[in-house]
């Protein structure tokens, strides 16, 4: 990779994930009805949903937290330029048995994973157990999961991920399952859709495609192309339309 111009990183999304903006407006609308008076974001990345949700709740405050010092940049810049950053704590620490919490409502959106190191799919239950702890009663978890859409084909899995495995997720079903003997009730499933998907993923390559059409033949871009053909062969070989990803809302039981 050329040391001498950064590469530009995920611009193009407005969520880390596969969320569009009419699902997301519905979370925020859904999510601001019960007048959370506190928000933990676990994994928060640049936290927008968060900041949608703070926006809708004039009187709540928020906490994310995040190990990328650069997506909290970007989530503070944009925190100010809404008039919210004295409303919202960014920081970059662990979500492995935070201290933060409990809220009234608690994001884990994609990142299940840094709130256990049990191996897959054991992580999930660990997760949803201590996301239990985090949520005051009366409150919500809105858990953002992977699971399969369907048993991916020996030849998915050997294009997908190294040592991707069909153990490795639940399916739906048993997604929820997992939610419920944690002490959980669904009050809401939906699962992103293929469009959310190509614009993910799409947006998550996007800037560095661009990079590299500038840089034909460019061997100090040679790394950076390697991993770019490889994560959307990944993506188009391996997990496209096998991979879902669920938004589960969850009340405490």
């Amino acid at each position: 990779m050329d040391d001498t111009e950064a590469v530009p990183r995920l611009t193009r999304l407005t969520f880390h994930g596969p969320l569009g903006e009419a699902r997301a407006g519905a979370m925020v609308d859904r999510l601001a009805r019960t007048r959370p008076g506190t928000i933990l974001d676990i994994g928060c990345g640049w936290a927008e949903l968060t900041l949608r949700i703070l926006t809708a709740v004039p009187a709540g405050t928020a906490v994310g937290i995040d190990h990328s010092a650069e997506d909290l940049a970007r989530g503070r810049r944009s925190a100010a330029e809404r008039d919210l950053a004295d409303r919202v704590e960014l920081a970059e620490e662990s979500g492995y048995d935070t201290a933060r919490g409990p809220a009234d409502l608690v994001l884990c959106l994609g990142a299940s994973h840094a709130l256990s190191d049990a191996a897959p799919p054991r992580h999930t239950a660990e997760a949803l157990a201590r996301l239990r702890r985090l949520v005051t009663p009366g409150g919500r978890v809105l858990l953002g999961e992977a699971f399969w859409a369907r048993t991916p084909t020996a030849g998915e899995l050997g294009a997908m991920w190294p040592d991707a495995h069909a153990g490795e997720h639940h399916d739906l079903a048993g997604l929820v399952d997992v939610a419920t003997a944690a002490g959980f009730r669904p009050e809401w499933i939906e699962t992103a859709n293929a469009d959310e998907w190509d614009e993910f993923e799409s947006g998550y390559l996007a800037d560095v495609e661009e990079w590299l059409a500038a840089r034909p033949g460019d061997a100090l871009a040679a790394e950076t192309r390697t991993w770019v053909d490889a994560h959307r062969a990944s993506w188009l070989r391996g997990y496209r339309d096998v991979l879902g990803f669920a938004y589960l809302t969850l009340i405490p039981a």
